[in-house]
């Protein structure tokens, strides 16, 4: 009589082993790298949620608003820290304006920690530019990772 061998051998088990380990491997980072563009992108929203608003206030008065939370309803988010104009409004060239999202220090990716995006115009809101050199404001992370940001904003 024979029997029949069932189930596999411990070889064939570590090879699914190493497998499943070198999948997780490339994985993790690339969707640590999702993570991180999901918590930016709240920032660009936010940044972006402003552009209208501030164009019409630039229209109707003919200056900027000494803060942002005079114009926008959020500057804030669950990953932004704050959303603040850089500079003095009222020093600026006519129709200049810069607005800094900077991220939250805790809490979120660790590689976008505190890094700031930064959205200006120059022509009183018509045309906007969003970019993160030069990206300077309260965040300690400076500017963000171009591989964090969207391709607009890009440099």
């Amino acid at each position: 009589m024979r029997y029949l061998e069932k189930g596999f051998t411990l070889i064939e088990l570590m090879i699914v082993v190493a497998i499943i380990g070198i999948l997780a491997a490339v994985a993790i980072p690339a969707y640590q790298d999702y993570i991180a563009r999901s918590q930016v992108s709240e920032a660009v929203n936010l940044l972006g949620s402003g552009k209208t608003p501030f164009a019409e206030y630039f229209a109707s008065r003919g200056s900027w608003p000494s803060t942002a939370s005079e114009v926008m309803g959020n500057t804030s988010g669950k990953y932004t820290a704050s959303v603040q104009i850089t500079g003095t409004p009222v020093t600026t060239a006519p129709g200049e304006i810069t607005l800094v999202a900077t991220m939250l220090t805790s809490g979120i990716n660790s590689n976008i920690t505190g890094g700031n995006l930064i959205l200006d115009t120059t022509d009183g809101g018509k045309t906007w530019t969003c970019k993160t050199t030069g990206a300077t404001g309260p965040g300690a992370g400076g500017a963000l990772s171009s591989r964090y940001v969207p391709a607009n904003c890009r440099n």
